[in-house]
């Protein structure tokens, strides 16, 4: 490898790092701002909500890798320009191509380690993720009962205590309203103090109180003309709460598998053809129930039609051949005939664009995998040119740049991806980003290999200005 080879990739890889890890974290704080309400106050320890955003990451690499090398080819082709390195190699016999070579090889390489995370790391990022996911958001908040303040996470129960000790387990002027028994019968316990601590298994939360009463009250029943108020005193009296729905407990991943997001091509590839399997013969249920239909209608004994055919020239005169009697119940017959009909036709059409819709998810997944990839080389093709045709660093221009181009591709992508979802185009639709974006890449590194003016301002206000001239 030559010293320019070299001094190309260290110009390359320092920016390529950063705006990975940037364009990462930034992700990553969209995903920790959506689900905060879900990680504050249940009292999960880091290692769970490290691993959740370890997975969160993981699942966000595709997406930022191609930001990532959009920005550093901007940013270094940009940076020799502006510091005239690009005219000393141009000096040197080293042209615009053979300076992006180097940096072309590098991203050829993470092109090919994108589609091996895409189809291999990716789906298993994803299954752990989402598991995690659920788990944290199924786990109830931490048992954390405040002085003053009602408690209301035990199921027909509410908790007030007046005052806790240093030590977080006393407790003074202690009331508890239980309305387990729904709202015909209400029972208050009201205590001066009391004692709170788990269970050794972390499964119940007991409470001891001392010198206490417990008021029950019955509105409506067998007791409430007899015993309408009783009033019970006790010096100790113990209480325990279920609290297993507070502790955080992972489930099986076997109960998460089976969704197109946690496939590879191959799972894909087997997913697609059964469900298209069950689609078709479903298609073919349903024709032959409406078949079925239909050869019963025609079999309808309330018109005897061999006596009638004969007499009859049309549908109409068949029916008004008919006594009133035998023709009300065949109209009646008939529009219920239609109803159904209709109804099932609606519910199969339900059915079977719900079941299209999901096999064309399969098929979005399975192209994404090659597009996200490519993707790192298309934007490539644009960055690398357009920094070395502006000749600005930094990271004023290049962020700005590296923003629309990029959103530029995101958006025609998510148009596509919604169309290829409705079926309102194949799944070939999911390269259209890419189309669009390549031949922008290849005009770009045309203009920039061929040191043309087209992007140069002044050469555009000297052909007005002679434009200009020729009219006056």
């Amino acid at each position: 490898m030559k010293k320019i080879d070299r001094l190309i990739l260290r110009s390359f890889i320092g920016p390529l790092v950063l705006t990975f890890t940037l364009s990462v974290l930034v992700l990553l704080m969209q995903f920790v701002w959506k689900y905060v309400d879900d990680l504050v106050g249940k009292g999960l320890e880091f290692s769970v909500i490290a691993e959740l955003l370890m997975y969160a990451s993981a699942t966000f690499v595709p997406m930022a890798l191609p930001i990532a090398v959009l920005f550093a080819s901007i940013m270094t082709m940009g940076n020799f320009g502006e510091k005239y390195e690009l005219v000393a190699m141009k000096a040197g016999g080293i042209s615009v191509r053979r300076a992006m070579m180097p940096m072309a090889a590098v991203v050829l390489l993470l092109t090919g380690m994108a589609f091996y995370f895409a189809n291999n790391v990716m789906p298993t990022a994803m299954l752990k993720y989402r598991m995690t996911l659920y788990d944290i958001t199924r786990k109830k908040p931490a048992v954390n009962i405040r002085p003053g303040e009602y408690y209301k996470e035990f199921e027909g129960y509410v908790i007030r205590v007046g005052s806790k000790g240093h030590d977080g387990r006393t407790l003074q002027d202690v009331i508890i309203y239980d309305h387990t028994r729904g709202m015909s019968e209400t029972t208050v316990i009201v205590a001066k103090r009391g004692i709170m601590e788990p269970s050794p298994d972390n499964m119940y939360l007991k409470f001891t109180l001392y010198d206490g009463y417990s008021y029950s009250e019955e509105t409506s029943g067998e007791n409430f003309r007899t015993r309408p108020l009783t009033s019970i005193g006790f010096r100790q009296q113990s209480l325990n709460f279920d609290i297993s729905s507070f502790a955080f407990n992972k489930s099986v991943e076997e109960n998460f598998k089976g969704s197109y997001q946690m496939m590879n091509i191959n799972q894909l590839d087997t997913s697609i053809v059964g469900l298209e399997k069950s689609l078709g013969e479903r298609i073919g249920q349903y024709h032959t129930n409406m078949l079925s239909n239909l050869r019963a209608w025609a079999q309808y004994k309330t018109i005897d039609t061999v006596q009638h055919a004969a007499k009859a020239v049309s549908v109409d005169s068949l029916l008004y051949s008919l006594p009133g009697k035998e023709r009300r119940m065949a109209r009646l017959h008939a529009r219920n005939a239609v109803v159904s009909a209709q109804q099932d036709a609606k519910l199969y059409t339900d059915m079977v664009e719900s079941d299209r819709e999901y096999i064309n998810r399969h098929y979005i997944e399975w192209h994404r995998k090659f597009t996200l990839s490519i993707a790192c080389l298309l934007l490539f093709l644009i960055g690398a040119p357009f920094g070395s045709i502006v000749r600005k660093g930094g990271l004023g221009l290049p962020l700005v740049a590296s923003v629309g181009f990029f959103v530029l591709y995101y958006v025609v992508g998510m148009i596509a991806e919604k169309a290829v979802r409705e079926s309102a185009i194949g799944p070939e639709g999911m390269w259209i980003s890419s189309l669009v974006m390549l031949p922008i890449g290849i005009v770009l590194t045309l203009q920039a290999t061929t040191d043309s003016s087209f992007f140069d301002g002044s050469s555009w206000r000297k052909f007005f200005r002679r434009l200009f001239r020729r009219r006056t």
